[in-house]
């Protein structure tokens, strides 16, 4: 017990005594001081007393795509933590493929009585897909709010990722550093966030190079799996076209593009140039760390969170889409284009 005390009381930046008042119900605690000890029992994994314990105000599902593209565990740790904090517990669902779908998901959690559910890159991306559904779980009454992703047929918060922006960034680096034959390696084009990237890629080149659109559609953009098999793809065909610099829509993606050029004996970034999306955690630790547009996962979660609480609350967030602006990282990915000398962005 004295060594969890001591733990507890380093966690919490308080003395065991402290702790120990606490966790006894004693009186003469601050407020701050006595959450500051529950929270390092949660983060530290031990259950609190009983008596210590909040009455949850309720279950707010989280419904997301398969979890081995590190940005979607990284966001529902963000909304998990954020629901817990206001005092509700979250419930993960995670699409898989061969296994339930989101409809399934959805029934599943409504018939245990969630309050509310948040949907990452779900249905609501795929221009292809019934937005019936959507209206249905309205009319049941259960709030919901769609994160990546836009639909017009659907009356709900929206929070996104400003793509066309993040392909902006991207370009006008690339081009910065002597590139010209910029390829983008993206996912299958029903999906909306790929069709606003496009958007983005195709203004910005045309901006930069005077290019037309038909041209950079066609001989620069390259559809394929938001995999690191679909990005070593992808960016395998737009090298055949004489791509020196490559963004993809996904750091997984940018991975496999790296393991393309490397595969034909290119170094990264000395022959070919390569930027991520997502900035997903670890990826600031590859070979080399990877230059990637950072996708605002924490502003996202935590407005995500707040606009299904307001929802929930009766007061409701406007049934828009609210906009969040990437930020470009540069690490050690992308250097300058050919014949190019003396400009290189490694750190």
């Amino acid at each position: 017990m004295t060594a969890r005390l001591a733990d507890i009381a380093a966690q919490a930046g308080v003395s065991e005594a402290t702790v120990s008042r606490v966790l006894n119900g004693k009186p003469g605690v601050a407020a701050a001081t006595r959450q500051s000890v529950l929270a390092a029992l949660d983060v530290l994994g031990y259950e609190r007393p009983v008596r210590l314990r909040q009455r949850s105000e309720g279950l707010v599902g989280l419904i997301t795509p398969e979890l081995e593209n590190p940005i979607f565990p990284a966001l529902a740790q963000i909304i998990g933590q954020a629901l817990t904090r206001q005092g509700y517990t979250p419930v993960l669902a995670t699409q898989t493929p061969g296994g339930s779908t989101e409809d399934e998901l959805t029934e599943m959690l409504v018939d245990r009585g969630v309050t509310g559910i948040i949907y990452v890159s779900g249905l609501h991306a795929d221009t292809t897909a019934d937005a019936q559904r959507y209206e249905q779980l309205r009319a049941q009454g259960v709030p919901f709010v769609l994160v990546d992703g836009f639909s017009p047929k659907v009356q709900a918060p929206f929070i996104s990722p400003d793509d066309r922006a993040a392909m902006q960034l991207a370009v006008t680096h690339l081009a910065s550093l002597g590139h010209s034959r910029i390829g983008l390696a993206v996912g299958p084009k029903r999906f909306v966030p790929v069709q606003r990237k496009i958007e983005g890629f195709v203004r910005t080149m045309k901006d930069r190079f005077g290019l037309t659109p038909d041209e950079i559609e066609r001989d620069l953009v390259q559809h394929s799996l938001y995999t690191l098999e679909g990005g070593q793809a992808a960016a395998s065909d737009l090298m055949d076209r004489g791509c020196t610099a490559i963004v993809c829509a996904s750091d997984m993606m940018a991975l496999g593009a790296i393991r393309a050029a490397r595969q034909r004996g290119h170094e990264v970034p000395d022959d070919i140039s390569v930027v991520g999306f997502d900035d997903s955690p670890l990826i600031a630790f590859t070979d080399p760390p990877l230059t990637t547009v950072r996708k605002p996962v924490q502003a996202m979660g935590q407005a995500a969170v707040r606009a299904v609480l307001e929802e929930i609350g009766g007061t409701p967030a406007p049934h828009t889409e609210f906009v969040f602006m990437p930020e470009l990282v540069v690490r050690g990915s992308t250097a300058s284009g050919p014949g190019v000398v003396g400009v290189t962005s490694r750190n």
